[in-house]
């Protein structure tokens, strides 16, 4: 069944996914769009503050968006996203990590006759504990 704007309701949630995190797959993203040594290297992330290899945050962002289009975007009357407010990367993202994502719409609002602007709470979670947070802006379209 296809979701529009009608169909959310602020407070609808939703906790789904399982991303698991490679470290091949972080150091093939980091090297094509984040090359720090701590997410390319294992020899220089070991003697990085954060002791070993990490995601990029960017490609944190990446892997909750598949999951995103995946789990709840996929059977969406989506017309693409204005934004995201407060993104936040909160704790670092290993190899063998497992993400999953929550989502909480907090807030709908009419954005024209054929859409409407649904903000969506997004947690990713590793073991339950958030890793990054955002809130992105959401245009749905509305039941002809």
């Amino acid at each position: 069944m296809t979701d529009y704007f009608e169909d959310l309701t602020v407070g609808d949630e939703q906790t789904f996914g399982a991303y698991e995190v490679t470290a091949e797959g972080i150091q093939s993203f980091a090297e094509q769009y984040d090359p720090q040594p701590f997410h390319t290297d294992p020899e220089a992330a070991a003697a990085s503050p954060f002791g070993g290899l990490v995601a990029s945050g960017w490609h944190t962002a990446a892997m909750t968006m598949r999951l995103l289009v995946e789990e709840f975007l996929a059977d969406a009357a989506t017309r693409g996203a204005l934004g995201v407010d407060e993104l936040r990367w909160r704790e670092p993202v290993r190899p063998g990590d497992e993400l999953t994502v929550r989502t909480e719409i907090v807030d709908k609002e009419s954005w024209d006759d054929d859409a409407g602007l649904i903000r969506v709470e997004v947690t990713t979670l590793v073991d339950g504990d958030p890793v990054l947070t955002m809130t992105p802006l959401v245009l749905f379209a509305r039941r002809e």
